[in-house]
Parts: structure tokens; C-alpha cells; sequence
């Protein structure tokens, strides 16, 4: 197999983030005429203490074993934070490989019985962001919710999803990075190639992002959503891992007015009322 048809996380990943450090940040002169964004080869082996030839090695998949010394100069070379380290030296020493057939991904009892407990939204999502299960006050928050969605494809591809997120340019730049930071060195997992592979064909913005190979973690935060009948909502997000899922929970501050619209929709949901705008 050439070096052209070799899968190359590594390299890629070098390429794509040299791209995103002008030389003014690297503290070299910019100039004009230069032929590449960011950084050249050249400069980034400089500043790592590498030689330009093991460089290019590295970028073209010829080295597979780089020390850590390396790696972390690197990183400091193209300024990455504590969390795209760890990825680097992730890429750089890649897990075992299984030939067992991959298992399909199941939600315990337990979790299903846990979700018609919950009197906040809640759902469990795959590696893959796929929605697996779901309570009513998740689906009635959000119809995408429901299981056999997958939440990157709602977000790169259905105005509604779109809309529902009063952020959404920034809800997808972090989505991709978190499902870039899921796949990790697991590239060729058919369910991975598979959505990669429709997303790149169908959103523009998909390929912008994924070229830039970001990675953020896989935690919670706070987001505030444009539901079409009860209106803006601010709601709390956490996810919790279970058994290799993750349990998404919403929920809102204690006695706020999204808490209010919360039980709203909660009680429109039980009686059967129309959840969506017309």
C-alpha cells in the first residue's frame, strides 16, 4: 500500500493543526508569499528541536514510533491545550486491534428503567452520538431525541435542529470536536466510516470542521434552546458514562422560568397537546 492510500491519523492530525499557527504566533515573521496557511514544515521542526527529514517522516507516516520528547515539543510547537496533547500521544501509540467483530451497542435494563424515573429530560447516546434510548420529556424537548436519530446528523443536516439551537455554529464546531475526540485512533470502525462518509457529502460545514481535526472532551455545560411552543430554554447538560454509553441529562436552575416552562411542556406532553409550532 503506498503512503497516499496508508491511513495516516497521525499525519493528518500534524498537518491539520500546523495549518492553524501563524507564523506571528509561532514569534516568526510572516511576510507575504507564503504558499501554505500556518506554519511550514520546515519552521515546525525548528521550533520542535527535530530535523525537517524526521518531520516529514512524521507527517507522511514513515515514523511510527516518536518518542514522547517529541510529541510534547510538538504540541508546544502547535500550541496545543492539555486535552489535544493527550490525543496526540494517543494517535502516536494507538490501541491493539480487535478482530473481533465489533458488538452492537445495547442499553442495560437498568438504564431504560432509570430513564422513566427521571423528571428531566434524558437520553443515552453510542460513541457514535446515536441516540439509543429516551425518556418522553426528552422527545417532547427535542423530537430528535427519539431513539434511532444520530445527534451530529440532526445538527449538521436538519434546519429544525438547526433552529432549535439558539447557538448553532457554535454547537456543531464543538459536536464534531467531540466526535473526533469519540473515534480517536478507531478509524476504520464501519459505523464511524459510515456517518463520516454521508456527513462529508451532505454539509458543507461538516467538511470545514472536520478538516480542521479539533477535539474537545466529552462533558457537560449549560445551552439554551429555542423549543417552538413554550420558547427559549436554559438547561443544564451532564453525561454521565455507563457501561460504555453516555446518559445525557438537561435539567434547568430551581425555581427559574425555565424550570416553569420545563413543567409546561411536561404537562403538555401527558395530555397530548401539540408540541411543535402551527
Amino acid at each position: 500500500m503506498s503512503d497516499v492510500n496508508r491511513p495516516n491519523p497521525l499525519g493528518d492530525y500534524l498537518r491539520a493543526r500546523r495549518a492553524l499557527v501563524t507564523p506571528e504566533q509561532a514569534g516568526l515573521p510572516g511576510g507575504t508569499g507564503r504558499r501554505v496557511p500556518g506554519l511550514r514544515r520546515e519552521e515546525v521542526a525548528m521550533l520542535a528541536g527535530i530535523s525537517a527529514d524526521y518531520y516529514l517522516r512524521l507527517e507522511r507516516g514513515r515514523d511510527k514510533n516518536p518518542s514522547r520528547q517529541v510529541l510534547e515539543s510538538l504540541a508546544r510547537v502547535l500550541r496545543l491545550d492539555d486535552l489535544e496533547q493527550d490525543y496526540l500521544l494517543g494517535l502516536a501509540t494507538p490501541r491493539p486491534r480487535s478482530r473481533r467483530r465489533a458488538k452492537p451497542e445495547r442499553v442495560p435494563a437498568r438504564l431504560h428503567q432509570l430513564l422513566a424515573t427521571l423528571g428531566v429530560p434524558a437520553f443515552v447516546e453510542g460513541r457514535a452520538f446515536d441516540v439509543l434510548a429516551s425518556n418522553p420529556l426528552a422527545v417532547a424537548l427535542n423530537p430528535r431525541l427519539r431513539p434511532g436519530f444520530n445527534r451530529l446528523r440532526s445538527l449538521l443536516l436538519d434546519p429544525e435542529e438547526q433552529a432549535f439551537q439558539q447557538d448553532w455554529p457554535r454547537a456543531a464546531e464543538t459536536a464534531v470536536a467531540a466526535f473526533r475526540k469519540s473515534v480517536g485512533d478507531d478509524t476504520d470502525n464501519p459505523r464511524y466510516v459510515e456517518l463520516v462518509g454521508e456527513l462529508a457529502l451532505a454539509s458543507e460545514r461538516f467538511r470545514t470542521l472536520w478538516a480542521r481535526h479539533d477535539v474537545r472532551a466529552l462533558d457537560g455545560g449549560t445551552t439554551t434552546v429555542n423549543h417552538p411552543v413554550v420558547g427559549e430554554l436554559r438547561l443544564h447538560r451532564d453525561k454521565l458514562p455507563v457501561d460504555g454509553l453516555l446518559l445525557v441529562l438537561y435539567y434547568p436552575d430551581q425555581d427559574s422560568e425555565s424550570a416553569e416552562k420545563l413543567r409546561l411542556l411536561a404537562s403538555l406532553a401527558e395530555s397530548g397537546s401539540p408540541l411543535t409550532a402551527g
